[in-house]
C-alpha cells in the first residue's frame, strides 16, 4: 500500500509540474460550475466551492472562487466571491454551487445549511459584475434539503433549478424573480436517474437536454458521472450510462459541468490529484466532452494532458482592492472612489491619509508557494512611500513613483503560506508621501520551480 502510494503520488507530481490537469493548482477548488456569459462570448468563467489544505472533512468548506480565461492557458482567479461570513441565515458547509447571467445581473445559486436547523437551502446571490463579490440575496423557497443545486435558463429564458442530495434528484420551474419555484411544476427525478446520489447539472445539445450526476453502484464509493437525456427540462429523462468511470487519484466524490466555449463542449469536473489522493482537498479538472454519432456522449479518461493547450495552465491571482469585507479583506479608514478613470472593477481605494490606514486583500493558496507580486496604482501628485504587510512579513520601502494614471509595479518575488494570506498596504509612518496613493488591484503570478 505504501508503495502504490509513492508511485501515485509521484506520477501526480509530475503531471502537476508539465500538465493541463488539475487546471487550477494554486489553490484547492472543487464543484466547477463553467459558463460563457452572453455579454462576453470570448471569456470562459468557472466558479468553484474552495476546500481547506489539510482539511480531512468537508465541514470547513466556507467560501467560493471565480475564475476566467481567454484561451484555456492563462487563468485569473479573482479570489473569494462569496463567503459564509456573508450569509446571515447559514452557519456551515457552503458545498457545491452553480452561477447564471439573468436580465443583465449575475447571479450565485450555492447551498449551506440553515442556522439553528441544520438543512441545506439553496441560497440567491447577486452582482453587477461576473467576478463579484456576490451579495446574498436569502434562500429559495418551496426547495426542501436544497443540495448540489444548479441553474438552467432555457432558451426561451425561462429558468429551472435542480438539486440533488443522498441518492435523490428534483426539479422545478423558478419564478421571474429566483427566489422561490413553482409548486406545480415539482418533479421528482430520483426513479429516472439510475445510481444518482447528489449533484445534478444539466445542458442544452441539438435540442435535447443532458442531466449530468454524480452516482453510487450501489452505494459503492467513489462516485462515477452519469448521464440522463430528455427531450424538455423537466423531463421525464432516460437513463444513458456513466461517462466518467473509476480513475487513478479520483476524490471520493465527483461533480461538474458543461459548457460549450469557442464552439467545443468541454467537461469540468474534480479529483485528488493536486493533493495528491486527499478527497478533502480536491482540485479541478477539464476535458472536451465528445458524441457520437447518436448524440450519445463519449467516455472520458481523465489523462495530465487535459484540454491539450499547452503545458501546463497558469493562474494569475488578481484582488481587486474594493471589493473589502466581501472578499475577505478590509478596507481601514480608506474609501472607494471613481474620479480617476480606467480602473478595473468598481473602483479603487485611496484616502490613505493617517499611519496605518490601509486596505488588505485575501490570497487562498494551497502549497506554500512563491509569486510575482504586482500592484496596479496612481499617484498623481508625486511618489507614495507605503509599507505592505504579508501575513506577519512586512515588506519596507514600497516607492510607488509619480503616475497620472493608473499603472502596475513590479515589486519582484514573495513567498505566500499554506491556506490564507492577508496582503496590506498601509502608509508609512517613518517616510513622507508627496503623492495620494490609488490602489486598483494587486496581482500574484504564480513561478515554477523550474522557472
Amino acid at each position: 500500500m505504501k508503495t502504490k502510494l509513492l508511485l501515485l503520488t509521484a506520477l501526480l507530481s509530475v503531471a502537476i509540474g508539465v500538465s493541463q490537469n488539475p487546471i487550477f493548482t494554486n489553490v484547492f477548488t472543487a464543484d466547477p460550475s463553467p459558463h460563457v456569459w452572453p455579454d462576453d462570448p470570448n471569456t470562459l468563467w468557472v466558479y468553484t466551492s474552495h476546500d481547506e489544505p489539510g482539511s480531512n472533512n468537508h465541514y470547513g468548506m466556507t467560501g467560493y472562487h471565480a475564475f476566467s480565461t481567454t484561451d484555456l492557458v492563462n487563468w485569473t482567479d479573482h479570489g473569494r466571491i462569496l463567503h459564509l461570513e456573508n450569509v446571515e441565515w447559514a452557519e456551515s458547509h457552503a458545498w457545491a454551487m452553480d452561477a447564471t447571467y439573468y436580465r443583465g445581473q449575475y447571479y450565485l445559486v450555492y447551498c449551506m445549511k440553515e442556522a439553528g436547523i441544520g438543512l441545506f437551502r439553496t441560497g440567491i446571490a447577486r452582482s453587477d459584475v461576473p467576478q463579484g463579490p456576490f451579495t446574498d440575496l436569502g434562500y429559495v423557497k418551496g426547495v426542501e434539503f436544497g443540495q448540489d443545486p444548479a441553474i438552467f435558463i432555457d432558451d426561451d429564458g425561462t429558468p429551472y433549478l435542480y438539486w440533488g442530495h443522498d441518492r435523490q434528484c428534483y426539479a422545478a420551474e423558478l419564478n421571474e424573480d429566483l427566489m422561490s419555484i413553482k409548486p406545480e411544476t415539482y418533479v421528482d427525478l430520483t426513479k429516472q436517474l439510475t445510481h444518482v446520489f447528489e449533484g445534478p447539472w444539466v445542458h442544452k445539445r441539438n435540442g435535447t437536454y443532458y442531466l449530468t450526476y454524480p452516482g453510487l453502484t450501489p452505494r459503492r464509493w467513489p462516485e462515477k458521472m452519469f448521464y440522463a437525456v430528455a427531450d424538455k427540462p423537466l423531463g421525464p429523462y432516460t437513463f444513458k450510462g456513466v461517462f466518467i468511470d473509476d480513475f487513478e487519484g479520483q476524490s471520493g466524490t465527483n461533480h461538474g459541468g458543461v459548457v460549450n466555449y469557442k464552439g467545443k463542449d468541454i467537461m469540468f469536473y474534480h479529483s485528488a490529484w493536486l493533493s495528491g489522493g486527499l478527497s478533502e482537498t480536491r482540485s479541478s479538472m477539464a476535458d472536451y466532452l465528445e458524441y457520437d454519432k447518436a448524440g450519445n456522449i463519449i467516455p472520458i479518461i481523465p489523462s495530465k494532458k487535459g484540454l491539450g493547450k499547452a503545458e501546463r495552465t497558469r493562474v494569475t491571482m488578481k484582488l481587486e482592492a474594493e471589493s473589502g469585507f466581501a472578499a475577505g479583506g478590509n478596507l481601514y479608514n480608506v474609501f472607494v472612489d471613481t474620479y480617476l478613470k480606467d480602473y478595473s472593477g468598481k473602483g479603487y481605494v485611496t484616502n490613505f491619509d493617517n499611519p496605518y490606514d490601509h486596505v488588505s486583500m485575501l490570497a487562498q493558496v494551497a502549497k506554500p508557494s512563491k509569486f510575482r507580486f504586482k500592484v496596479r496604482y496612481a499617484s498623481p501628485e508625486g511618489e507614495s512611500n507605503h509599507n505592505i504587510l504579508i501575513n506577519s512579513h512586512l515588506y519596507r520601502e514600497f516607492k510607488f513613483p509619480q503616475s497620472k494614471t493608473f499603472t502596475e509595479i513590479d515589486f519582484g518575488i514573495v513567498e505566500l503560506k499554506e491556506g490564507d494570506n492577508l496582503v496590506r498596504i498601509f502608509k508609512s509612518d517613518w517616510k513622507p508621501s508627496k503623492g495620494e496613493l490609488a490602489i486598483d488591484y494587486i496581482k500574484l503570478e504564480q513561478v515554477f520551480e523550474n522557472e
